[in-house]
């Protein structure tokens, strides 16, 4: 995924509201940017952290200036949570997970189980739907190991669950966790700060969703998919 545009550096004041963020820019003025990410961020709002911001000249938008990525442990890490379907959607593409690159028919966003939408529907006349629900992950505590999730978070347990659904109805049902940091090389759950989701995940994979982690490249440019890296207990 191209930037439209290359990014603008940025230093961070601080984050506040979870959808804002004070940063300085390079010619030494403040401005107020929107922060594309509801999580807790937590290791990426340390003060003074170099950022990068996208610009739009939309005159609807309240703020100019977009968070999209900050440098924290010597790497770039992309927080924008908009941006995870179409990467996924793209390593998909570039044949990353599994042979769901041969699925002629890929639709997002489509409504399924109680009251959930999946991130992808894959189709094809000569094998079983593939549904898909992908998440950002940017969390990091032990040098090269992504975790997920940082913060508790029920929505996506219970799309666990809605897969397990699926999956006991006969069709695939996969989950992908995009790492938008280049720094790890492993993934796992983190069942420290959400028990339930770890148990959920569990699971999951003991009735037969698949799971895939996959690594990105991160620049002030792009952001691309780059391969799988291992799931570990």
């Amino acid at each position: 995924m191209q930037f439209p545009e290359p990014l603008i550096e940025a230093r961070l004041i601080r984050r506040y509201k979870r959808f804002l963020a004070d940063v300085i820019l390079q010619d030494g003025s403040q401005t107020t940017v929107s922060v594309p990410n509801t999580g807790s961020m937590l290791g990426l709002t340390a003060e003074g952290s170099r950022v990068f911001l996208s610009h739009s000249n939309d005159p609807k938008r309240k703020y100019a200036h977009r968070l999209e990525i900050v440098e924290a442990d010597d790497t770039l890490v992309g927080i924008n949570t908009g941006l995870p379907n179409r990467l996924a959607e793209e390593a998909i593409r570039a044949g990353l997970v599994s042979d769901l690159a041969a699925y002629p028919v890929l639709k997002r966003e489509q409504r399924y189980g109680e009251r959930s939408r999946i991130d992808m529907l894959l189709e094809a006349a000569d094998r079983a739907c593939a549904y898909v629900e992908v998440k950002n992950v940017h969390f990091m505590r032990e040098p090269g190991l992504a975790e997920f999730p940082d913060t508790v978070t029920e929505r996506g347990a219970r799309h666990l669950h809605e897969l397990i659904g699926m999956r006991a109805a006969g069709h695939r049902a996969i989950m992908i966790y995009l790492v938008q940091r280049g720094d790890c090389d492993r993934f796992r759950l983190c069942g420290d700060l959400d028990p339930a989701y770890a148990a959920a995940f569990a699971q999951a994979s003991a009735a037969g969703v698949e799971a895939y982690a996959i690594k990105c490249q991160i620049t002030p440019e792009a952001i691309r998919p780059d391969r799988l890296i291992d799931i570990v207990r």
